[in-house]
């Protein structure tokens, strides 16, 4: 008998992903999975994100770690929903899958929510792989990582539709190219979206605000 275990286990998640997605285009909510390895500033960048957007948009956070609930206690000053996946409850996987999605947002009260941040497992591989139902798979890259994580990472930089390049700050102080990682960046997926941003100064916050603020109305519109 053949057993294929790794199809069944994607087949599975895809089918949630579905689910999640037909609930959030009922509720005309707008989901990010925002992915990224660990350090490139996820966690401050969404801090920054929800104090800017929370003004007009009504807000819920789903922390994804192995271990800890540090992220989610940071976040916790916005006074907003706030769900933690630990993986390590569930064998220690590095990436959230659509499953686990679908029963945190079943808890939310969606008729009040605009907008839902998935703050992914830190990992530039096995997030990649495993779709949730979102409307915008966003990876965050800090300058700090080098120029070359899109050729080793293909898969996630390909299956997003955008990129932020975090810690601009530090570009002054730092032997690093941007034309290189554009380069990179192209050749893997010529169609991504960039935002170039500081989470601790601000700098290009504004861009990218207006971005996530545009595809919420978006959806509101028109889901």
């Amino acid at each position: 008998m053949e057993i294929k275990v790794l199809t069944d286990i994607l087949a599975a998640n895809k089918n949630a992903a579905a689910e999640v997605k037909s609930i959030l285009k009922g509720k005309k909510i707008y989901m990010i999975d925002m992915m990224s390895s660990p350090g490139s500033g996820k966690t401050t960048l969404n801090d920054r994100l929800i104090e800017a957007l929370k003004k007009k948009y009504r807000i819920a956070v789903i922390e994804g770690d192995i271990k800890t609930t540090k992220d989610a206690e940071r976040l916790a000053r916005h006074n907003i929903p706030i769900f933690q996946i630990e993986t390590d409850r569930f064998g220690g996987d590095c990436h959230l899958e659509s499953s686990w999605i679908k029963r945190c947002i079943e808890q939310f009260d969606l008729d009040n929510l605009d907008l839902i941040i998935v703050e992914n497992v830190g990992n530039l591989v096995c997030p990649a792989e495993f779709q949730l139902g979102d409307d915008e798979r966003m990876v965050v890259l800090s300058v700090t990582e080098g120029e070359d994580k899109p050729a080793k990472y293909p898969l996630m930089f390909n299956t997003s539709g955008t990129m932020v390049l975090n810690k601009i700050d530090l570009l002054p102080h730092l032997d690093y190219s941007v034309d290189e990682l554009m380069d990179n960046l192209k050749k893997v997926n010529p169609h991504i979206r960039v935002f170039q941003v500081s989470a601790k100064t601000g700098e290009g916050l504004d861009t990218l605000v207006a971005h996530i603020s545009g595809n919420i109305d978006k959806k509101k519109n028109n889901a």
